[in-house]
């Protein structure tokens, strides 16, 4: 879906609860009014001692009543607004969780994690304030607008016509001059936050280096330069609201003196009472701060567009993820978790119609406890491949099986035959015990302990005061990079699926960490289907099969020692990249 129609998909569904909030808003407004024209009335009806008490009695029920009408529909319109507008946000939310959701596995290698937090907090609660703040408060002037306008026609035209061009200029001509001031202001305003925010962040990761050599001043002065700029163009944006409101402001100054002029020539004319002038003046000013936030409403527009323009490269990064997913029968799941035999058939996938990404004519057969690693550049296919493989992919042709059925067909069951240990596994901000039962949520202690020890961790875990039950801290914190890899090994371990994807398990680490984490990844799984995704070639001779990617297409493909026989490449990659 694309979330340029979310904004409207939202409304459609939401459209009959949308009905309510808009009529207890003219409710509102009517309570509103009426108070003020009553009061109005009143007022004026008492200064000219009315010769019976009853003439002024009604007018001070209806003063009451108002008032706690103006309350109540005020407080059940809030209360059905924002009832209807968390239940469209709600639904975002979960729309943009359907659309990452099945890409959980690569989400750090395609965004940046400001990026999704921005997305997932600021962007939708943006698009909250749109229905909120802009949308309804919009929708109700207009109402009112077209309703006033009608109503006071059927007595003055002409007065009517007049009217319509003063308040027609709130709603429209100062909103769409405020629109396109504020866009160009934002646009300027924006590319001040973009240049000043990597200063910042370096300035902050690079603090030590600004003091050892000796530049803090230099760099102070040029933060502050560019600082002032950005403040002189909030400042003119300020002053061009202030502004703004002070001529509506004037505007509606004016207006009142039309109501005054028009009023009394009716009086003069016979065919309005005094009293009503004070009540018809008074009244023109609620109404007025119908339509004076339409203005700011219509101005926050941009900030709605730059987070639907997030939103829509999010959704078409994921165009391509399948839909209809079922699960398999529990023989055959049962089945597979015992001994799963991998087919990719003469898989073709492209992610659009430019050909550039995806895998082409891919064929091959993994059966139980074969390894085999996958190499190449970035943007050569592997990553796809993973997905073809874990079913969140459906090829175009070929087919991708695990004993004969389709594995898009074992749908979520798919983690229990495939397990993935990723290259920065997250570890949650709790015990290492929990972290690693994130395998199996019902492993025994005993089992946890076993896998413990299987990864080589039972040392290091004995040596610590509370054992297993040590915090990892925020990101593993508490743990080296080795550490932290074990510790996902031994989740892997638990989670005991016959098929293993690992996906550069081993980057960021030592050469001496990461032969040691390699040593250890051949122990655990060698009873296991491996499918090792990598950039190097330590630990090649190990493997049943290696294939190289180029462009989504086969580039080498044997054993080692055929491909160091056959392949000057291939001999020239291992040497360089064979640590000493």
């Amino acid at each position: 879906m694309n979330p340029k129609k979310w904004l409207w998909l939202a409304v459609q569904d939401e459209r009959w609860r949308l009905i309510l909030p808009i009529l207890f808003s003219l409710v509102t407004a009517g309570c509103t009014c009426a108070l003020t024209f009553t009061s109005g009335y009143l007022i004026s009806k008492s200064a000219l001692r009315p010769e019976n008490i009853l003439m002024i009695y009604v007018p001070i029920v209806l003063v009451r009543a108002f008032g706690i009408g103006k309350a109540v529909s005020r407080y059940v319109e809030r209360l059905v607004s924002h009832h209807m507008v968390l239940r469209m946000v709600a639904n975002m939310r979960v729309t943009l969780y359907q659309i990452l959701e099945p890409q959980a596995l690569f989400v750090r290698s395609r965004y940046r994690t400001g990026e999704l937090l921005s997305t997932l907090a600021d962007d939708i609660e943006h698009l909250q304030d749109f229905y909120i703040r802009t949308l309804l408060p919009t929708l109700v002037a207009i109402v009112i607008f077209a309703l006033g306008l009608f109503g006071l026609g059927m007595l003055d035209f002409s007065f009517a016509l007049i009217m319509g061009v003063g308040i027609g200029s709130m709603i429209l001509i100062f909103p769409m001059i405020s629109l396109g001031i504020y866009h160009r202001k934002q646009r300027k305003i924006k590319r001040w936050k973009n240049r000043l925010y990597p200063q910042v962040t370096d300035a902050i990761l690079g603090i030590q280096d600004w003091m050892i050599s000796g530049h803090r001043s230099t760099f102070l002065q040029n933060y502050r330069v560019d600082e002032a700029k950005g403040i002189a163009e909030e400042r003119s944006l300020r002053r061009f609201q202030h502004w703004r409101m002070f001529l509506l402001q004037c505007l509606v100054g004016i207006m009142a003196l039309l109501v005054i002029e028009w009023m009394g020539q009716q009086v003069a004319n016979d065919q309005l009472s005094v009293a009503l002038i004070a009540a018809g003046v008074l009244a023109v000013f609620p109404l007025m701060d119908l339509f004076l936030p339409v203005s700011d409403a219509i101005e926050k527009v941009p900030q709605y567009q730059d987070s639907i323009h997030r939103l829509d490269q999010i959704d078409q990064r994921e165009s391509s993820t399948p839909v209809n997913r079922w699960t398999v029968s529990k023989e055959k799941l049962s089945k597979a978790k015992c001994c799963a035999d991998l087919r990719v058939e003469n898989v073709l996938f492209y992610y659009d119609q430019s050909r550039k990404e995806g895998i082409e004519q891919l064929s091959l057969h993994l059966p139980p406890g074969k390894k085999v690693a996958i190499l190449g550049k970035s943007g050569a296919g592997k990553s796809t491949l993973i997905k073809l493989i874990r079913g969140d992919l459906i090829p175009e042709r070929g087919r991708v099986t695990i004993n004969g059925t389709d594995v898009h067909c074992f749908g979520d069951e798919i983690s229990q035959v495939i397990s993935v240990c990723e290259q920065r596994p997250h570890l949650f901000d709790t015990t290492v015990a929990n972290n690693i039962r994130l395998g199996d949520s019902n492993a025994s202690e005993e089992s946890i302990c076993e896998a413990v020890r299987r990864v080589k961790l039972d040392g290091l875990l004995k040596s610590l005061p509370l054992g297993d039950e040590t915090p990892m801290l925020e990101m593993g914190s508490h743990f080296s990079g080795g550490e932290r890899q074990r510790i996902a090994l031994a989740r892997i371990l638990l989670q005991d699926t016959p098929i293993v994807i690992l996906d550069e398990p081993t980057v960021g680490l030592d050469p001496k960490t990461e032969r040691e984490l390699i040593e250890l990844i051949f122990d655990v799984f060698q009873e296991k289907t491996v499918i090792w995704i990598t950039h190097h070639l330590l630990g090649m001779e190990q493997m049943d099969e290696i294939i190289f990617l180029e462009n989504g297409r086969v580039a080498m493909r044997g054993s080692h020692a055929v491909l160091y026989a056959q392949h000057a490449r291939y001999r020239r990659l291992y040497q360089l990249d064979r640590p000493q």
